[in-house]
């Protein structure tokens, strides 16, 4: 069973935050970045990122609990990290598929 997570973040502006998320994790895992879109794959799970408008949306997909609590944790720590300034809201919505 793959388990996903879900988050819509408002930020300013959103290719920003998706950029250097890509990049920082680029240097030790596989990683994709398109115009308004990335992805970042850990050995314990996906992030999908998209930058729409004003926010950005992460879609996280890991194979248990366990590792979907990992890469929540790993990306809300590097996002907050980034965006100190702002300090933005991420609620992680869980959804089994």
């Amino acid at each position: 069973m793959t388990l996903i997570s879900v988050a819509v973040v408002s930020l300013e502006p959103p290719e920003r935050y998706l950029g250097q998320l890509v990049k920082h994790f680029g240097h030790r895992v596989p990683t994709t970045l398109e115009e308004g879109r990335g992805s970042i794959t850990f050995p314990f799970g996906t992030c999908t990122l998209v930058a729409e408008g004003s926010t950005l949306r992460l879609r996280l997909k890991a194979p248990d609990a366990e590792d979907l609590g990992q890469l929540e944790h790993v990306i809300k720590e590097h996002l907050e990290r980034f965006a100190f300034k702002t300090k933005p809201d991420i609620a992680w919505v869980r959804d089994p598929v």
